[in-house]
């Protein structure tokens, strides 16, 4: 059994046989699954090749140029803004989409930009030491 425990006092609680079964249910063979971690550095990537972005053409613009299947929710997704502007790297401005609704437009700031050559540069040493080690390289 799982027990998350919220600040607020309330719980979830979960068993694991019950998340074991929904995510063989639910898992697709071929579609990528996000790695702990990767998600500030796809991001930050994202928008500083595309420009600023809101949170819908953004998803849109990733599940387009995937590979493989990519859903990105938004559960996922806005905790990731909130958390890189509360970072100062990205910033949020309101603005008007083409369908002349307001939506918050992100962008990369210069900050954002030097956190992402790092990540960048950290995420390059872990998927060469990965490499590596799948093609039994020492």
């Amino acid at each position: 059994m799982i027990v998350w425990r919220r600040p607020l006092g309330w719980q979830v609680e979960v068993s694991v046989d019950a998340l074991a079964k929904r995510n063989k249910m639910t898992a697709r063979p071929d579609r990528v699954e996000l790695l702990q971690g990767t998600l500030d550095l796809i991001v930050l990537q994202a928008l500083a090749t595309m420009g600023p972005q809101h949170a819908y053409g953004l998803t849109a613009r990733l599940e387009q140029v995937a590979e493989h299947p990519f859903s990105l929710n938004q559960g996922t997704l806005y905790p990731a803004l909130v958390r890189l502007e509360q970072k100062g790297w990205i910033k949020g401005t309101w603005q008007k989409t083409e369908k002349s609704r307001e939506a918050k437009y992100y962008g990369i700031t210069k900050a954002g930009t030097r956190a992402l050559e790092k990540q960048a540069s950290r995420w390059r040493r872990l998927a060469g030491l990965v490499a590596k080690l799948l093609l039994g390289e020492s």
